[in-house]
């Protein structure tokens, strides 16, 4: 993290939203503090949400409507949640920029800014922490419509799920980059926690990957 990086106006959810995609990897690729990692995450949570809702709306036979229209009634819910966990990540994550920004001279000095950025940084889990929540789900709704969708866009349900592993993946690191910092000893643990159901979600994509392979193969 570069304590000297720009620090700009974060976007809302739906600000991040209407903004077209070029402009958001332009932001992302320049000398900012965000959008960064867990930002990253929740366009990868929001792409994987945005999947599963096309596939569904794809699959029309009236024998499952009720759970497809479910489906993508979460899918729906679960992208606005996740385009607002990358929104609350850029200012959270440029809260932690400005903390690393107080002088450190003195003793005293030091020992303030030790505290802002420890605050700072746990406000930072969160967003992230939130996003591997969705991602989660979203590989629940994927594993859900496999059995039922439209076989045509079964490569579809593969990739929503690759999406939620990624967002996940990503998630983690960023949770994961704040906790060293935080000194709430509950708050750590229970981030701990909450980051250790990644690897179990990443088999979980690895195994409907594995079935859309094999029914393409057939």
């Amino acid at each position: 993290m570069d304590a000297n990086a720009t620090t700009a106006e974060s976007p809302t959810a739906d600000e991040l939203d209407g903004q077209s995609l070029g402009e958001f990897l332009g932001q992302l690729a320049a000398r900012m503090a965000a959008p960064g990692a867990g930002a990253t995450a929740g366009i990868e949570a929001a792409l994987s949400a945005s999947l599963i809702a096309m596939v569904g709306r794809f699959t029309t036979d009236e024998e499952h409507a009720d759970v497809v229209r479910e489906i993508v009634a979460d899918a729906d819910a679960q992208r606005d949640a996740c385009l607002e966990g990358a929104a609350e990540d850029q200012q959270a994550f440029s809260a932690v920029a400005e903390a690393m920004k107080l002088p450190r001279e003195s003793e005293e000095q030091q020992e303030s800014r030790r505290r802002a950025l420890s605050a700072a940084q746990l406000d930072a889990a969160q967003p992230p922490r939130k996003i591997i929540e969705s991602a989660v789900q979203l590989a629940s709704l994927a594993e859900r419509l496999l059995p039922i969708a439209n076989r045509n866009l079964i490569s579809d349900v593969a990739a929503a799920v690759a999406a939620a592993r990624a967002a996940a993946s990503t998630a983690r690191l960023a949770v994961e980059t704040n906790l060293a910092g935080i000194d709430d000893q509950n708050a750590y643990a229970e981030l701990s926690a909450a980051v250790a159901v990644v690897d179990d979600l990443a088999r979980r994509a690895d195994a409907v990957e594995a079935e859309v392979r094999d029914l393409i193969r057939r």
